[in-house]
């Protein structure tokens, strides 16, 4: 595993702890009376950074969840048949949510929308979202050439 692949688990499994951990102590907050501002707002800045992180490294590594039901049945060149569509498949879908966030993005770039009460921007957590669904049709790109030799 190369230093970028480590510094994206890391930094995401930060994220994803550090948003289990504000949530965890908001519902002790609440039972107690004294109530996190803002945890709803940094748990869901927590797991854009995890979620997105963990689609770039699961597609640089090549560990997608895979069904295999149907393609351990198919002959190898059936088999390669469907990996190549699933792979077409997958950059489709991947592609879909590039253009509904990037839309929604380019619709609310100039209003300066911010989380309500603690005024986090999400114009930059968009684009940092959008970023990571490039870089993972750029592999998915990649992985689909690879496989034609």
């Amino acid at each position: 595993m190369n230093v970028l692949a480590r510094i994206m688990i890391w930094t995401g499994g930060t994220a994803l702890i550090a948003a289990a951990g504000l949530n965890l102590l908001s519902v002790i907050g609440r039972h107690t009376g004294l109530p996190l501002k803002g945890a709803i707002e940094l748990v869901q800045v927590g797991v854009l950074v995890a979620g997105t992180l963990a689609l770039v490294s699961a597609t640089l590594a090549r560990n997608h969840a895979r069904v295999h039901l149907v393609l351990d049945r198919l002959k190898p060149g059936g088999a390669h048949l469907v990996e190549r569509l699933s792979l077409l498949l997958t950059m489709a879908f991947y592609a879909v949510l590039l253009c509904g966030s990037a839309w929604l993005a380019s619709d609310l770039w100039g209003s300066q929308e911010v989380s309500e009460l603690l005024g986090v921007p999400w114009r930059w957590l968009r684009m940092f979202l959008n970023a990571g669904l490039v870089v993972v049709l750029v592999l998915l790109a990649r992985q689909l050439v690879e496989r034609k030799r």
